[in-house]
């Protein structure tokens, strides 16, 4: 139950304004865990869209001019209000998106982190005084905020993945119209509400809502408009190739952070009983639906009966529910297209010589629960090795030798987050600088943090986000020539 009612928002925010759909049109949000509808909120579009970018525009100008200090002081403040409502936000996460609270929680903190590091962060945006070229001149190198930035964000993770964006952006100086996903707009109006309770100027933080069947035309609208400068986008591959198009005809600076195929490795010198905790961590955290979750599994051949069996045990006691149950591990899927595209990977695995260990069907908690499932004996030629699967599927292959398993974990347009589990120090080494990938843990499930360079190589995307790489982003390199000296 929510205590502070007052971020409960079912409008629109721009110009720090609460505003509906200038056609009237609104969509309904609903609960995945149990089909109720939350609340109904603006399903806006071009029009709507272009009002936001100007008052973003307008209120550049204003922004960019505050001290690094003053813009840093309200983000500090707007930190505190989120933590102030965690526990509320969490509720409101939990409802829209499914996951189970203690998730929720977590991920309200993690988002938190971003707002703390980068008000930090906004006083440390340093430039440089280079080494003259001529003898009466000076050479002097700043970074400015590059103006508007249009942000779309996924379902997934409906608050950090707001935070880690948009925070950045503010710390540097920019104006900010966010799109947030279509099954998760309240957690972003929530974030606006606070924001606008920490004193952001009007124009600052813009939230554009809208059904699915309008996410093309607002991001069509972000993409092409002059006065947007700056694309950020997290969620497909496909739609990420879509909105670099759609962004070349102005210019477009452009931070994509798509599709993943993580590879979970374990080598015959690890801690299993480490590696077994690891890969259910990984693999099935918020239920399988995270662009770096373990999404192919390999167990070296002397090892791989025995971890079998100790991911079994591990995927059999997770327990599945309704988010908001203290005692529930998984949600629900987010919707029934995400729930049609784990039966088919599992139905194709099957067909093509994997063997069901545990799970592989609909759970009895509800129409869009899935029983945690692992699937052994795993083959390339599986739907599952070659694409997300984002559900609570968990599939186990067999690797010979170092080589083989590297040669198949990097045999993927894909290169955004990868895991492997091993004592031997020179194989540390050689293995993490083998994989393709932007990201490497090794005997860690969990790698983001507000201080690391998230982000991925190849088709998973470009640019980094989190630490201080990632208010670089945001800013445009001025160099100045002082002659006449």
């Amino acid at each position: 139950m929510i205590k502070k009612p007052d971020i409960l928002k079912n409008r629109a925010y721009i110009n720090g304004m609460w505003v509906s759909a200038e056609s009237g049109k609104v969509f309904s949000v609903v609960n995945p865990a149990n089909g109720q509808k939350l609340a109904d909120v603006p399903d806006m579009g071009k029009e709507d869209t272009e009002k936001a970018i100007e008052a973003a525009f307008l209120a550049f100008p204003v922004w960019r001019s505050k001290t690094a200090k003053d813009r840093s002081k309200i983000l500090k403040i707007w930190h505190s209000l989120v933590l102030d409502h965690c526990d509320d936000l969490a509720a409101l996460l939990t409802a829209e998106q499914g996951k189970p609270l203690t998730e929720a929680k977590a991920e309200i903190l993690y988002g938190a982190s971003f707002i703390e590091w980068y008000a930090e962060e906004a006083k440390r945006i340093y430039g440089d005084i280079i080494p003259t070229h001529k003898e009466d001149a000076r050479v002097l190198v700043t970074r400015e905020p590059i103006g508007v930035v249009g942000a779309i964000t996924p379902w997934n993770f409906p608050h950090a993945m707001i935070t880690r964006k948009i925070a950045p952006a503010l710390a540097a100086g920019c104006t900010v119209v966010l799109k947030p996903a279509e099954d998760t707009p309240l957690s972003a109006l929530a974030l606006a509400e606070l924001a606008q309770q920490a004193g952001f100027p009007p124009g600052v933080i813009n939230i554009v809502t809208g059904a699915a069947d309008s996410a093309a035309e607002i991001g069509l609208v972000l993409t092409t408009h002059e006065k947007v400068r700056k694309i950020s986008f997290t969620g497909s591959t496909e739609i990420g190739s879509l909105l670099m198009k759609q962004s070349a005809g102005t210019i477009k600076k452009i931070s994509l952070e798509l599709g993943g195929n993580a590879p979970f490795i374990v080598f015959e010198s690890a801690d299993l009983e480490r590696a077994a905790e690891g890969a259910i961590i990984c693999k099935f955290r918020n239920a399988g639906q995270t662009c770096v979750c373990a999404n192919r599994i390999y167990a070296q051949d002397s090892i791989y009966e025995e971890f079998a069996v100790k991911l079994a045990q591990r995927i059999k006691a997770l327990k599945v529910g309704a988010g908001d149950q203290e005692w529930v591990q998984i949600g629900p899927l987010i919707n029934g297209q995400g729930l049609e595209k784990v039966k088919m990977h599992v139905q194709d695995a099957l067909e093509k010589g994997g063997k069901l260990v545990c799970g592989g069907k609909n759970h009895d908690a509800g129409a869009l629960f899935y029983t945690p499932t692992l699937i052994r004996d795993m083959n390339a030629e599986m739907l599952l090795n070659q694409e997300e699967t984002f559900g609570p599927v968990a599939g186990l292959f067999r690797f010979g030798s170092e080589e083989d398993v590297i040669r198949a974990a990097n045999d993927t347009p894909y290169g955004l987050a990868s895991y492997f589990y091993s004592k031997d120090l020179g194989q540390v080494f050689r293995v993490a600088e083998a994989l393709e990938y932007g990201m490497v843990a090794v005997n860690e499930p969990v790698l983001s943090g507000e201080s690391i360079p998230f982000g991925g190589i190849k088709q998973s995307g470009i640019g980094r986000e989190g630490s201080h790489y990632g208010i670089e982003e945001f800013t445009e390199m001025k160099y100045v020539l002082l002659g006449g000296l």
